[in-house]
């Protein structure tokens, strides 16, 4: 009797842990606030950094250019998602998911600390914040998605709806962040705004701290779960010792380029950013097809990740166009004047994360009982539907860029934006946490930090090719403004086309693949 009732006891404790948040594992709710807070941070800054480097001096900004502030803005943004390959790595093969998750943070709170502190100290702090923030979210941004994919096993029809719970809270912080730090850069108060997202920061570190990690360990424990948080490959020594010596070059690096014996020409090395890392994620993969270590099904996962990858980059590309084209279009041509009361142009950046919250969970119940009736969509039909509602959210942009063209002295009607904002979100929903989740899902084992790392280069790509064309949004290059639009609606579309076209082949190839595996082990 007393076996029975402790049994019963224990099933009830697991049954709460693995559906204790909204019907998903325990461990992501604290997980959902870590990630919440650490946006918050970034959504804080991210909006200011390319109005504070344009504001005058006079004004507490640096006085830079339209072109080099969004170039120095896309570097950021790219190397931000670009250091996620090397902070995959590191944490697969040395520190360790959870260890690497920890160090990010610390880096993390210490560019806040930076930047905030720049007013006093100058533009060197400045960068040097920016640095370590990128430095930071590289370790960070990784480890946390791969826990996430941890909770749920191989066959659980919840894993896309976790990912879509995850992303409601990296868009709770983003709208408490950008409708805080408006009011701050109306009355260009941009360090209180940027020591703003400092604080986000430390309230992340300390819910990893006190709450994750603990939740963490008693789920594994409780499903009897290897935690494979905690343990890195030891496939390589004196890792530690390379870092140092990257870390002490880095430093000498940064040191350079702020006393001017390297000059910097931003959007130069924005291009050329761009160009390297689209080579170094192809040669990458062409290696990894050619590998004798992995198998014909891990290279057709491989080349599904691939093709993802590609999808997602053409989407940031588009969407990322938010912090640069779209707030300054905001800023400058668009109606701010709402019943009486005039809307701080950094609140649309505020938009996106309200639809999420509307919008995220109605997309999740729909994509669950879709799965449990064998309708769910695969991942590239559902990239394919983010992108055509990304090239509907840029029709609208079309529009209300050629009435700016035919006077430019007019301010549209802000509910441009809004539908523009409204169909980019729904496209964002049915792309960005469906990618999270086929990293986590497809990724060969003992690959899945690297996997996410790639997928993070998309954002990388994004940014760049985002922030320069989102430079020219001037009196001088309006003009132009409609035909960037256009461009991005025939990419969009032509690249969604072509997902559609090879998804039913590669799901075929993978699954008679799987399928033959199977028939191996048994023999």
């Amino acid at each position: 009797m007393t076996t029975d009732l402790h049994s019963k006891r224990s099933n009830d404790e697991l049954k709460a842990l693995d559906n204790g948040f909204m019907g998903h594992p325990k461990p992501l709710q604290s997980l959902f606030f870590t990630e919440m807070w650490e946006r918050f941070s970034y959504y804080s800054i991210r909006p200011l950094l390319i109005l504070f480097m344009i504001a005058a001096v006079n004004d507490g900004g640096f006085g830079f250019d339209d072109a080099t502030a969004a170039a120095i803005y896309g570097i950021f943004g790219g190397c931000l998602y670009l250091a996620a390959v090397p902070g995959g790595w590191l944490a697969d093969n040395w520190l360790g998911q959870e260890r690497a998750l920890w160090w990010g943070s610390i880096l993390i709170a210490l560019g806040h600390l930076c930047i905030a502190l720049s007013a006093v100290i100058g533009k060197s702090a400045f960068f040097v914040g920016l640095v370590c923030i990128v430095l930071g979210v590289g370790l960070f941004k990784t480890c946390i998605s791969v826990m996430v994919g941890s909770l749920y096993p191989k066959g659980d029809t919840r894993r896309d709806a976790g990912f879509t719970l995850f992303y409601m809270g990296i868009n709770i912080g983003a709208l408490f962040a950008s409708l805080i730090v408006g009011l701050f850069q109306e009355k260009q108060m941009w360090h209180v705004g940027f020591g703003v997202g400092g604080v986000g920061m430390l309230i992340s570190l300390l819910v990893y701290r006190f709450a994750a990690r603990k939740n963490l360990t008693q789920y594994a424990t409780a499903k009897g779960m290897t935690a494979e948080w905690e343990r890195p490959n030891s496939r390589y020594k004196n890792i530690g010792r390379w870092v140092g010596v990257l870390m002490v070059t880095l430093i000498a690096l940064i040191g350079l380029v702020a006393t001017g014996i390297i000059p910097f020409n931003a959007s130069l090395v924005a291009e050329y950013m761009t160009y390297t890392i689209a080579s170094m994620v192809i040669l990458y993969f062409i290696v990894m097809f050619i590998s004798p270590k992995l198998d014909k099904t891990d290279k057709i996962r491989l080349l599904i990740c691939f093709l993802l990858i590609i999808g997602s980059t053409l989407f940031f590309s588009s969407f990322e166009q938010q912090p640069t084209s779209f707030n300054l279009f905001a800023d400058r041509y668009t109606d701010l004047n709402v019943m009486g009361f005039t809307v701080p142009s950094l609140w649309f950046q505020s938009l996106n994360p309200i639809f999420i919250l509307m919008l995220a969970p109605i997309v999740s119940i729909i994509w669950v009982k879709l799965g449990n009736r064998g309708l769910e969509p695969n991942s590239m039909a559902k990239f394919s539907l983010g992108m055509l509602l990304a090239a509907a959210g840029f029709g609208l942009m079309i529009i209300a860029s050629k009435q700016v063209v035919a006077d430019p002295n007019t301010l549209v009607s802000p509910l441009w934006l809004t539908g523009s904002l409204l169909l980019l979100t729904l496209g964002e929903l049915a792309l960005s946490p469906v990618g999270l989740s086929s990293m986590t899902k497809l990724a060969p084992k003992g690959m899945q930090g690297q996997m996410m790392g790639l997928f993070f280069t998309s954002y990388a790509m994004g940014n760049l090719v985002a922030a320069f064309f989102g430079g020219h949004v001037s009196a001088d290059t309006i003009d132009g403004l409609p035909g960037l639009f256009t461009t991005m609606v025939i990419l969009l579309v032509v690249t969604a086309i072509l997902l559609l076209l090879v998804s039913k082949p590669i799901k075929a190839m993978l699954e008679r693949s799987e399928a033959e595996d199977s028939k191996q082990k048994m023999v």
